[in-house]
This record gives structure tokens, sequence and C-alpha cells, in this order.
């Protein structure tokens, strides 16, 4: 499984999460199963593992590489917590990583990544209808710059400036088309693809990220045993800052609080494992614990 997706921080959530025989799993974007498949292999609790992705090609993959009797749901994590919660399910052990996977970057034909020219696509869920042309092609100008600060956390004066070429070189209808625009505005050496914060912003608005993240953390602790461990996988700074602030809210009442923190500060990936996989550069976790 690590060949397609080569899961992050593996042996750290695995050291934290801690899990043991017969504890149950739930993975709210099990992706390729580079995680999952790890912590099943110590809990052996197959039964009561539910794997949850929104990607079409994730899921069939999960459904040929685990057992049938492991419950796999094509759905974004935010319903599929909904649903559970619904059903009255409990978990020793929750597990969300929130980036994109390496298969959704690599498949030329997604369009989430500038490396390729590629249809402006972006989806995580390909049935849904809005995609990144959607948002490039029918936001006004104000609107996508503000998208660019707000999401991609780019400089104000420089997401005036892309908004506007955006808007006065539409239609735009590609991957290629979109970064090229952007570099053709910015002069001298950068460290990173001026596109970048673009991409990021625009795949933030397509797939909702950042709302399924906040409305989906005050639901956890309710889906956890007591005693069972909560970790979550960041990328950026706007994701991590929403987990720290609700862990951080989580565990402010003493006594009272429903979760502790395992991780005081985010635990990030070593050098090892950075030459491995460079897109763990990154990522960062953090761990807490149901109290009661």
């Amino acid at each position: 499984m690590e060949k397609l997706h080569i899961p992050v921080l593996l042996s750290e959530v695995l050291a934290t999460l801690e899990p043991h025989p017969g504890e149950s799993y739930l993975d709210l974007t099990a992706g390729y199963g580079g995680h999952a498949s790890k912590i099943l292999d110590v809990t052996q609790q197959y039964k009561n593992a539910v794997l949850v992705d929104r990607d079409e090609f994730a899921v069939s993959y999960l459904k040929q590489e685990f057992p049938s009797s492991v419950t796999i749901m094509n759905t974004d994590f935010y319903n599929a917590v909904l649903q559970l919660f619904k059903c009255g399910k409990t978990f020793d052990l929750i597990l969300a990583d929130f980036g994109v996977s390496s298969p959704q970057l690599d498949m030329e034909e997604r369009g989430f990544s500038f490396k390729y020219d590629a249809p402006l696509d972006m989806r995580m869920d390909r049935r849904q209808k809005t995609t990144a042309a959607d948002i490039i092609n029918k936001y006004s100008e104000r609107e996508l710059a503000e998208l660019f600060v707000k999401y991609g956390e780019e400089q104000k004066g420089s997401a005036a400036m892309f908004a506007r070429v955006i808007v006065h070189n539409r239609p735009i209808t590609t991957t290629k088309q979109l970064a090229d625009l952007i570099q053709t505005r910015i002069h001298g050496y950068f460290k990173h693809h001026p596109a970048t914060k673009v991409f990021q912003a625009v795949r933030i608005e397509v797939n909702q990220e950042l709302e399924q993240i906040k409305n989906t953390l005050p639901l956890l602790p309710k889906l956890l045993n007591t005693g069972g461990r909560v970790g979550v996988i960041t990328f950026h700074s706007l994701e991590d800052r929403l987990v720290k602030d609700f862990f951080k809210e989580s565990a402010s009442l003493g006594e009272e609080s429903p979760l502790s923190i395992v991780t005081k500060k985010p635990i990030v990936a070593g050098p090892q494992e950075l030459v491995i996989n460079p897109r763990a550069r990154s990522a960062k976790l953090r761990v807490a614990k149901k109290r009661y």
C-alpha cells in the first residue's frame, strides 16, 4: 500500500495512538490505507473498523485490499461522522489525515497540480458539481483576491494582482494556463512556484476543506470511548490552527474537560522520513485522549 501513497508520520502515529489488540478504529481519511493497514495489524479488530474516503479511486482500492468485514464509507469525513454519531457508534482510535493524497496529486486528469497540463478540477469527490474551473472563471475579481488571502495566505497585493490577471484572461480551463499566468507576474528567484498558494486556496474552496474540519472537530469526542485516542495530521497552518485551538479549548476545563492533550507540541517528520517522503515536510500530528 505504501507504494501508492506513503503514509506520513506512520511511526509517530503508532507511538502516540498506541493501538492495542481488540480496539476499534475509525479512519476518517483512509486514502490508500497506509495508516489503517498498520493499525489494524495491531488491533486485529476488522469487524469494528470503519474506513472513510470521498475519493472513489481510494474507496475502490480499499475494498480490494481490506477484508469484507471492514466497513468502508464513500463520503466526506463530516458526513461520515454525522452518520456514525446517529448510529451510536464509538471507537477507541480515530485518525484523520487532512492532506491531499499522492495519487490525487500525481493523476494528471485530477487537476490538483500545476506540474501537469490538465483540466482545472481539484475535486476530491468527483460526484460534486463545483470544480476549480468554476471558481476561477465565475468568481469576481474581489472574491478571488479574498480567497487567495484567506485560504492561500497570500499577501494582499499579490492576491489582488493575481485575481486581476485571471479575470482579464478568462476563460482559463487548464492548470498550466493558470500557473503560467501567475508565474509571468513574478520576477526573480522564488523558492516555491508562485502559483502554490493560489492552487492551495482554490483546492480548499472546491472541497470546502476548512469548513469540513470546523464542523467535524466538535463531534470527535462524542465518537470516542473513554480512554480513546484521536490523532489529526494537518499540512498547513490554517488546518493546524483549527486543531490546536479545538484541542486546547477541549482540555481547558480541568477535570470537566472531555479531552486531555497527549502531544503538547505538534509532532513533525524527522530527517530520515523527509528523505524518503519529501511531501511530509509540512505534516504536523496532534493527539488527544478522551477523559470520560
